[in-house]
């Protein structure tokens, strides 16, 4: 008999079905949902922190801007990528802003349904009992001389005691007869409101610097001592402000500078440190107002109508003379340098335009008998003035034995061009170096010396010192809110770190002899508790309390 093998049909795989497309509907939901992620924010919110990093390394031009001018002059190719990447204006740029704004969109679309999600729970009832309450981490079982009615008493008093919300689950059986009845309490709702708190805090922050920023304005003026300004906005050297900033919203304050003194360590380690700037000033709130006299210092601004003024870096201005060959003087003032290095070595430069002269030809220049050959100084200030192989240097920041070291120019300024220049920069395109004797024309003055110019060019005269002051007039809008929430979000921070989501369940059962037997369990939401010394802490309260409320009998200890 012959067996005829046949072979088992191969199962029929169903080809993969395809998802459908999402769509752009469905695509918009899905990009929400992972925007208004927590991970998300997270990720964001690191972001931004990096994203700041560049501000506090790299100068910033709203808050010091000669820096930026230095970097500019010792290294332009670095600073023009700077500027390109945005870097000196770090909190202005455009990718700082898409930051800003995604953190904003993504915190408030985690917190709403969060919100939602978190008051549903705080008014939801607590679990009751699980039935095997010996199965939970912090398991406490005891008999207690007194009847179940009693026990859940003291038991419910106990846990209220201990900011529980307690609510009582029932009882299966009449008391003494076997029945059992539980109390379910729970606490630490705390915490999580404290952590939603914190993150509205941080929309908070977003939103004051937002509206600072929008509202807001800063401004950086140099004040020579004696020297003064308005709260204009001519009178300053540099304005940021915001998209909706109206000049007519500036108070109308006066200040001038009356005096300025800078300490400084001259002994230790810290020799040369700055110790005080203090500046003195007087100013008026208003032009009808009277005259009010106060002293700004670093970190101590002068607060007037919602506008700070703050002290910033200070400086020296030589006072100089020029005068022309026949002795009038061309110009004679303060003129501010500009520090390059800790010691309060600066650097300047002096600007004198001379009028025509017609039918006088001005010697050593290219210039025709009806045009005047301007006058650019450029100037060394040094407070303690040492010559040494290194060159001219100052080795203190305090004037002890000052000097000027300058060089002079004659030709076109272009002050007539109508192209606005920098007081601290001199363009030296259109304009020749003075000589004497075949070589580059300088000269090294102390106080009250003078110096011919080459060419019958007139005269320079180092008359002396004085020192000046930055200061930073701002208003930022929104800082009221923005104090508000940051100590908000710090208690919410202290909320959600130290307080714990705790659950608590007292079961008690009549025993013979009107006794109870009592079960205490407790169920830690969050790692890190110490949920055995809570729930035997509660038991012992329970059985402290029933002792301490029953009678003793006569004679007992």
């Amino acid at each position: 008999m012959s067996r005829v093998l046949t072979q088992a049909p191969t199962p029929r795989v169903p080809p993969p079905v395809a998802p459908p497309p999402l769509g752009p509907v469905g695509m918009a939901r899905w990009a929400w949902r992972q925007l208004t992620s927590m991970r998300v924010a997270l990720l964001l919110l690191f972001l931004l922190a990096l994203a700041a990093i560049p501000g506090s390394v790299v100068p910033q031009r709203d808050s010091d801007p000669l820096a930026v001018g230095e970097l500019a002059a010792s290294n332009p190719e670095l600073a023009r990528w700077y500027e390109r990447l945005g870097l000196f204006d770090v909190y202005s740029a455009p990718w700082f802003a898409a930051i800003y704004l995604a953190l904003f969109v993504s915190l408030v679309g985690c917190i709403v349904p969060r919100s939602r999600q978190h008051w549903r729970a705080v008014r939801a009832r607590p679990p009751a009992a699980p039935r095997a309450l010996e199965r939970l981490p912090a398991h406490r079982r005891s008999t207690l001389d007194a009847p179940p009615s009693e026990v859940l008493a003291a038991a419910h008093a106990v846990l209220r005691r201990r900011r529980y919300r307690v609510v009582r689950d029932g009882a299966d059986g009449p008391d003494g007869a076997g029945g059992a009845a539980s109390l379910a309490a729970e606490k630490g709702h705390l915490r999580e409101s404290g952590n939603l708190v914190f993150h509205l805090a941080l929309v908070g922050v977003l939103a004051a610097v937002a509206v600072g920023s929008l509202f807001g304005y800063r401004a950086q003026v140099l004040v020579v001592q004696g020297g003064g300004f308005a709260n204009t906005v001519i009178q300053y050297d540099s304005l940021r402000t915001g998209a909706l900033f109206d000049p007519a919203d500036l108070p109308p304050f006066t200040l001038r500078l009356q005096r300025f003194t800078m300490d400084f360590a001259d002994s230790g380690a810290q020799v040369g440190t700055p110790l005080d700037y203090d500046a003195y000033v007087r100013w008026q709130p208003s032009p009808d107002a009277p005259t009010q006299q106060q002293h700004i210092r670093v970190n101590e601004p002068l607060s007037t109508a919602g506008t700070l003024v703050h002290l910033l870096n200070p400086g020296y201005a030589p006072r100089l003379t020029v005068r022309d060959a026949d002795g009038d003087v061309l110009f004679s003032g303060a003129v501010p340098f500009l520090p390059q290095d800790a010691n309060f070595t600066s650097t300047g430069v002096l600007k004198v335009p001379v009028a025509a002269q017609p039918g006088r030809a001005d010697a050593g220049a290219d210039i025709g008998t009806e045009t005047g050959a301007d006058i650019g100084i450029e100037g060394l200030f040094l407070p303690t003035a040492v010559l040494d192989a290194a060159g001219p240097r100052s080795v203190f920041p305090e004037p002890r034995d000052p000097a000027l070291f300058l060089t002079a120019w004659t030709g076109d300024l272009g002050l007539d061009d109508g192209i606005p220049q920098s007081v601290y920069r001199l363009d030296t395109s259109r304009m020749t170096q003075l000589r004497a004797d075949g070589d580059l024309f300088r000269a090294a003055l102390g106080v009250g010396e003078s110096a011919q110019l080459p060419g019958g060019h007139g005269s320079v005269t180092f008359d002396g010192y004085t020192r000046w002051a930055n200061f930073q007039v701002s208003r930022n809008a929104g800082k009221e809110v923005a104090l508000v929430s940051v100590l908000c979000a710090i208690a919410g921070l202290t909320a959600s770190l130290f307080v714990r989501r705790r659950r608590c369940w007292v079961r008690v059962a009549a025993a013979p002899g009107g006794r109870s037997v009592v079960e205490v369990a407790g169920l830690d939401r969050d790692a890190g508790g110490d949920l055995g010394t809570e729930v035997e802490q509660i038991e012992t309260q329970v059985r402290a309390a029933l002792q301490g409320s029953r009678p003793r009998p006569e004679g007992a200890p």
